[in-house]
């Protein structure tokens, strides 16, 4: 998703210059603001969206237009800092942000109602919003310079980094790790050979981001893959359609296929977390299980998270250094890596670091987790204006050449059948209690 460039010399006006640097700038800023208002109590500053379930309207926005307001200048203005920096232009920037930012809370208006939280979240109605706009009336000129995809998507990924803490490594112990980091590459490793020797697809970026969204944690896998691999933004825009439909499905009939025919709950709990391709879908189908599959299902999927940033890293040096690459050409140096890589993951991984290995140590887990809550919010505003601008910027003439023939719905269909059966296989191994003693956990 990135531009093309032609030298891979580094130079220092790219810090300021460049949107991945931004994109960290930006990020942190968000994360040390919460910092300081979390440590220091002085001040709040919260990421606000509509209330979750509501049934009216009156429900949905009581007290938060206030909120709402500063949110927008404040992110309206950072942003407008980055455009300014980077060369572009400032006014009509800002001009068109508070369209995209409306947009993106008609998107949470939809996903946070009462019924519908439960099973369509924001990135499927901000997706949605954004391609009936762009594929009726027409995207407006006027908006065009606030539709910056990769912009806010590298943002809301540094943000998320911090979200990806070493500590749930040791919730789960050896098990967790078995079942999402044994399993995982395997998956990504099958699906990019199925997608690329045997569909024969021929957008290897789009094979790499269904993978990585199948096998790790859905959106913002693919959104970290897409970016990694430079992906179009048609490639991102079919796997997480094909992530959200099927994270919808698996969601509510896995819990109750398992629950049916008697599985024991921290199986059923583990094989869901290491499946189900949404976070907040598999703590939902966790609890629809009960308790136990609920705290187990979530846990999994915490240390399946963190392999974000690391298979992030592997793809951009994969794709730098093998899928680009001219065969015929000479070995792609460790200058030119630097300068494909996509330095957002940097920022990524400083992020968990220092959550990990600064402030939950400084401040204790309780609390860390309490000002995650407020950073998630940051990071979903971004993502929902990522998946605006996606959205607009699509149609679905020029879409229909990705279909491919329905080859990415099979590479999905295949992928996630062979992610489910390994993905059982190792939980049954680890957890049946026929080799391994059977963890024990409070619920």
């Amino acid at each position: 998703m990135s531009e093309h460039v032609t030298t891979s010399k580094f130079q220092w006006s790219d810090l300021v210059k460049k949107e991945d640097w931004w994109a960290i700038w930006l990020g942190f800023t968000i994360l040390i603001i919460q910092i300081i208002s979390k440590v220091t109590g002085s001040f709040t500053f919260k990421a606000v969206k509509t209330h979750k379930g509501w049934h009216t309207v009156a429900e949905a926005f009581d007290g938060i237009f206030p909120g709402l307001i500063l949110l927008l200048v404040v992110t309206g203005i950072l942003f407008t800092i980055g455009v300014k920096v980077m060369g572009g232009d400032a006014g009509k920037f800002a001009r068109a942000y508070p369209a995209i930012f409306i947009l993106a809370l008609i998107a949470f208006f939809f996903s946070t109602q009462a019924t519908i939280k439960n099973y369509l979240g924001y990135a499927f109605w901000a997706l949605g919003i954004g391609l009936l706009i762009s594929n009726t009336i027409g995207t407006p000129e006027w908006i065009k310079p606030a539709v910056k995809t990769e912009y806010y998507i590298k943002t809301g990924l540094v943000i998320l980094g911090a979200e990806i803490l070493f500590s749930n490594i040791l919730k789960f112990g050896l098990y967790g790790l078995g079942i999402a980091w044994f399993v995982t590459p395997i998956v990504v490793i099958f699906m990019w050979l199925f997608g690329t020797r045997v569909l024969k697809m021929t957008s290897k970026p789009m094979v790499i981001v269904i993978a990585t969204a199948t096998s790790v944690c859905g959106v913002s896998a693919a959104i970290a893959a897409a970016a990694a691999s430079r992906a179009k933004k048609e490639d991102l825009t079919f796997a997480i359609g094909l992530t959200l439909i099927f994270t919808v499905i698996m969601m509510v009939s896995m819990p109750i296929i398992l629950s049916a025919i008697g599985m024991d709950p921290m199986l059923g709990g583990a094989w869901m977390g290491g499946t189900i391709d949404a976070t907040g879908a598999v703590v939902l189908a966790g609890e629809a299980m009960g308790p136990l599959a609920g705290q187990v299902a979530a846990m999994v999927k915490m240390i399946q998270n963190v392999l974000i940033g690391i298979i992030a890293f592997a793809i951009a040096v994969f794709f730098a250094t093998k899928v680009e690459r001219d065969q015929d050409g000479p070995a792609v140096g460790a200058g030119e890596i630097w300068h494909r890589f996509p330095k957002f993951i940097l920022g990524f991984v400083a992020a968990s670091i220092v959550f990990s290995l600064i402030i939950e140590p400084a401040i204790g887990s309780e609390a860390t987790g309490k000002l995650l809550k407020l950073t998630k919010g940051f990071r979903g505003w971004f993502f929902c204006m990522a998946f605006i601008s996606i959205g607009l910027e699509s149609n679905f003439k020029e879409m229909a050449s990705y279909v491919q023939g329905g080859k990415p719905l099979w590479l999905y269909i295949v992928g996630q059948s062979f992610n489910l059966a390994l993905t059982f296989l190792v939980a049954w191994l680890l957890l049946s209690g026929v080799i391994f003693p059977v963890p024990t956990l409070t619920v």
